[in-house]
């Protein structure tokens, strides 16, 4: 029997990033497959990445995101998420502020996750487009409360377009143009308040800007 205080200890525990309404779950940034390489690349959005400092260069912080991280494996994981989720009485969830997905696993786990929370939308931007072509050859479309965005590569860079519209989910990207921005959070004091664009996939597309 599950209680708040044993799937916490299962899943590492949410994190709760200011920007967001809602809680959130994080991984280390360094453990980003595509990510990690695109931080070496001269104006790719990860040469910029923001969780690798300020606070997640913090000690407490980066114990918590490795304590997730080393749980990912867990046999009870699924079930542990969707119990705090369920629990925390919020209609949106938000997957990796920190980190990405790691293999095709990772992203059926988080599917099931989505599929347990029916009452949650779920935001979960990637830059592992292979991971979403292998989760969707495999297992066809994601969960209807599920908006994966695949984000761009490179600041005022090519949105996959292409790829989004094969397999059936949204794309996000940054720009150094305030004129194209359609976050509302740069607008709000680096808030979303009551914005849900992340999460609504009618919103095929959602820029932000260089930061």
């Amino acid at each position: 029997m599950l209680t708040t205080k044993l799937a916490t200890e299962i899943v590492g525990g949410l994190s709760a990033p200011t920007k967001m309404p809602c809680w959130s779950f994080s991984i280390p940034a360094q453990k980003c497959g595509v990510g990690s390489q695109l931080r070496k690349v001269k104006n790719s959005i990860c040469s910029f990445c923001y969780a690798l400092k300020g606070r997640y260069a913090f000690q407490n912080v980066k114990d918590a995101l490795a304590r997730r991280f080393a749980n990912l494996s867990h046999p009870l994981w699924v079930d542990a998420m969707a119990y705090l989720i369920n629990k925390k009485k919020n209609n949106v969830f938000r997957w990796h502020d920190s980190g990405d997905l790691q293999d095709v696993l990772h992203l059926e786990r988080i599917a099931q996750v989505c599929r347990l929370t029916p009452s949650v939308k779920h935001w979960l931007p990637t830059r592992e487009y292979a991971i979403v072509t292998q989760y969707v050859e495999k297992n066809g479309p994601l969960p209807d409360n599920l908006t994966v965005r695949l984000s761009a590569y490179m600041v005022d860079g090519p949105l996959p377009l292409g790829a989004a519209n094969r397999l059936g989910v949204t794309v996000s990207g940054v720009t150094s143009d305030k004129a194209k921005v359609t976050c509302e959070a740069y607008k709000q004091g680096g808030k979303c308040l009551d914005c849900r664009k992340c999460w609504d996939k009618s919103n095929f597309v959602v820029l932000y800007p260089k930061h």
